[in-house]
């Protein structure tokens, strides 16, 4: 069974995504082709800051709720370690 990830991009206009994925460098590389969330097409190039495991899918969509729910503040000490995910 292929791993369940919650990952988030630094877009080059240093706004964050979230989003969830089975591959997640599979799914960084559609993002900077233009292939992935219209959010992110428009501000290309990604940078991968952070991802995250996840026992199934379900655990997977609702972190990624959670950290979507998120200020920008507890995004980045989510990504600097600061903050847990769970």
């Amino acid at each position: 069974m292929k791993g369940q990830y919650v990952y988030i991009l630094e877009c080059s206009d240093s706004t964050y995504y979230t989003g969830y994925t089975t591959n997640v460098m599979n799914r960084v590389k559609m993002h900077n082709l233009g292939k992935g969330a219209k959010y992110t097409r428009a501000r290309r190039p990604c940078k991968l800051v952070y991802y995250v495991e996840c026992t199934d899918k379900s655990s997977a969509l609702k972190l990624e709720y959670k950290i979507k729910q998120m200020s920008r503040k507890e995004k980045a000490d989510l990504i600097r370690g600061v903050l847990k995910e769970k």
